[in-house]
């Protein structure tokens, strides 16, 4: 049985494992200190919402939301910034109950909606068909990078 519940700092040590296997399957080198200070500060300050699931209890996946603000509907949102099922556990409903828990969340902060971005060949955009996300093909996504000055 899968059990999803909100993360706070007392559950960075379950979460931390998981979300280093997130950012190496985006091609990230590992660093658990800079990984660590990065969620916990997070949490402390207010900035994500964390939701981590749990099989048998062992920590199997997480999501995680930032909050935003749309200046067109004066609302705000959240950009679902990270989602990751540890690859031992996927294919077994664990990443449709973490969406399932952020849809359910933002309904109750009365939040406009969810969005994300994720890779053009990342196969979980099946899962987010599934469960009605709609592809958005009106807008285009642009990014600037900032070189850092040394």
């Amino acid at each position: 049985m899968t059990n999803v519940v909100q993360a706070d700092v007392s559950h960075l040590n379950d979460l931390l494992p998981l979300f280093e296997a997130y950012r190496k399957f985006y091609g990230q080198e590992p660093n658990k200190v800079l990984a660590q200070t990065f969620l916990k500060d997070r949490m402390e300050r207010g900035e994500s919402v964390v939701f981590v699931a749990y099989v048998n209890q062992l920590p199997v996946g997480f999501v995680q939301l930032f909050t935003t603000f749309s200046s067109v509907t004066l609302e705000p949102f959240y950009i679902l910034n990270d989602l990751y099922v540890d690859s031992n556990v996927r294919g077994h409903g664990v990443g449709s109950q973490l969406l399932e828990k952020a849809k359910e969340h933002c309904l109750h902060m009365g939040y406009k909606g969810l969005a994300l971005e994720t890779a053009k060949d990342n196969p979980a955009q099946n899962l987010y068909e599934k469960l009605n996300w709609e592809k958005d093909t009106q807008y285009l996504h642009y990014f600037w990078t900032a070189k850092k000055i040394e």
